[in-house]
């Protein structure tokens, strides 16, 4: 088991309204490292089986499988962001959101 999946759990164990992964110096899900490649893009919103599908390095796929079944979103972000947690909760768009829409 990863510290992805038991995020995944423990959310779920709780009721958590959503998962939130704070990524170190990465602002959300990109098509390809944006370390590596200057050409990536981010994506705003993605949904789940995209993710899956993809191949994308976001969380494990049990965990990402984990939060699908149970329609748990997940917002992606940059941990080091000045104020992007308090931007979260108060409803703004920020990083990538992971959830079952297009």
């Amino acid at each position: 088991m990863t510290t992805d999946t038991a995020s995944a759990l423990r959310a779920l164990e709780i009721s958590a309204d959503v998962l939130l992964m704070a990524k170190n110096n990465v602002d959300g899900v990109y098509d390809s490292d944006p370390n590596e490649n200057s050409d990536a893009v981010r994506f705003r919103t993605l949904n789940y089986m995209d993710a899956l599908s993809r191949r994308l390095d976001v969380m494990d796929s049990t965990a990402l499988s984990l939060c699908m079944d149970n329609e748990l979103p997940i917002v992606v972000f940059n941990v080091f962001e000045p104020g992007t947690i308090g931007n979260i909760l108060n409803g703004q768009t920020v990083g990538t959101l992971i959830n079952g829409r297009d």
